[in-house]
């Protein structure tokens, strides 16, 4: 057999062979030994036609969803990516890929807790647990990172009647939220002892990052570098636009990337789109209104009626400081895992309508800082989400006497 076979026909049908191998029960060690002596590098466009080849001849997407970790596992660095081209910083692709960097560290912290439990004593494993559950959700962030490709990037595929590889590869999405579910679920276990997380580890755990790292080999290798040939300025600008709504994976773009067909301000666009917010009791512009609201003197968020955040204020003293991966996430998410209780208590509360507010007041170093929760409520009464709002009040606390000259702040 020769070592390397040029011919893309002849490539494509050798690579359906092998995967059709491991369909019928061949080990994949002897499918990779067969894969290595007979073709040394696969150009990623070709693994993806011969996935969707092989649906169009009868293997069921559920097939080839139960082979995906075996053949992705067979061909791992036999993939050729010398034809991907490199993407500016802020392009949706540029953005996933550091999105996958910081899924990587999560994991490899992980890793390390999960190495180290074994030596930690029994009465000190609360904490450890509270850490690995928080890591965890902070994994589980994601679903937005898959969201964007089911949503935004999956359609432009099958426009190019590319559909086989996208379903095949949402199933794989499922699976993963499933096992990231399931360990978060697990390590919520109450009283849950070290030896329960030993044996439960390779059963769900590991498997858990072990997909979540799979995943990425399959977009770095074969999904985004077709994608980057499928698909024009056009269309990554759609997606670019649109990525927000969605929101990001532990990473938030620093660069508003924009192709050169691009030009007008986003700001200014859409103002045009929107022209004026019109209120029961007056009117903005878009400008106008995000300066109004960084301009409040307190910390807004809003969380919406499925428990997503989907808002915060931008004030230049933000007492708790935001980003944007936090939008569209789950706010249990968003708070550490010993206090995850009380946030459940007060959506619960919120919803039922048992509570329409829940104020807090913590020190933090100088400050006295006073939190209160609000339930948003339609003029039905349906319930809308919740408002968070933060300030510092130390400065109020201090005010003594009046002050009816006119002076200016610095």
């Amino acid at each position: 057999m020769t070592e390397l076979i040029n011919n893309s026909f002849e490539r494509k049908k050798k690579l359906k062979e092998l995967i059709l191998k491991l369909h019928s029960g061949e080990s994949e060690e002897k499918v990779r030994k067969e894969l290595e002596q007979s073709l040394t590098q696969i150009p990623y466009g070709e693994v993806v036609e011969v996935e969707q080849e092989l649906i169009k001849e009868g293997l069921s997407e559920k097939e080839i969803l139960k082979l995906c970790d075996v053949h992705s596992s067979v061909l791992h660095g036999k993939i050729d990516l010398s034809a991907s081209r490199k993407v500016p910083e802020g392009h949706p692709v540029d953005t996933m890929l550091r999105e996958n960097l910081e899924l990587k560290k999560v994991v490899k912290e992980i890793e390390q807790v999960l190495f180290e439990i074994r030596d930690i004593e029994e009465n000190k494993i609360e904490q450890t647990v509270i850490k690995l559950r928080g890591l965890y959700n902070s994994l589980y962030d994601v679903d937005k990172h898959y969201r964007r490709k089911e949503y935004l990037l999956f359609p432009f595929l099958e426009k190019q009647g590319i559909t086989g590889p996208p379903k095949v590869m949402w199933g794989k999405h499922d699976e993963i939220r499933d096992l990231l579910k399931g360990s978060i679920e697990l390590l919520g276990t109450k009283g849950i002892t070290k030896e329960e997380i030993l044996s439960s580890a390779q059963i769900i755990l590991y498997p858990a990052i072990k997909a979540v790292l799979d995943m990425i080999k399959k977009e770095e290798e074969i999904l985004l570098p077709m994608c980057l040939d499928k698909l024009n300025d056009f269309d990554w600008y759609e997606i670019h636009k649109q990525s927000l709504e969605i929101g990001f994976c532990l990473y938030d773009p620093k660069v508003d990337w924009r192709p050169e067909l691009v030009k007008d301000n986003t700001l200014d666009e859409l103002n045009k789109v929107v022209d004026k917010i019109q209120l029961p009791t007056g009117n903005f512009s878009v400008e106008e209104l995000i300066a109004i609201l960084n301009h409040l003197p307190v910390d807004i968020t809003f969380v919406d009626k499925e428990d997503k955040v989907k808002y915060f204020s931008q004030g230049k003293d933000r007492i708790f400081q935001r980003n944007r991966t936090i939008l569209n996430r789950d706010v249990r998410h968003c708070h550490p895992p010993a206090s995850a209780h009380i946030v459940d208590k007060i959506i619960e509360d919120f919803k039922l309508g048992k509570a329409s507010s829940a104020p807090f007041w913590i020190n933090m170093g100088d400050k006295m800082v006073y939190i209160e929760y609000f339930a948003l409520r339609n003029e039905n009464g349906e319930y809308l989400g919740i408002l968070e709002v933060s300030q510092n009040i130390s400065k109020y606390r201090q005010l003594t006497g009046e002050q009816r000259i006119l002076s200016y702040k610095k």
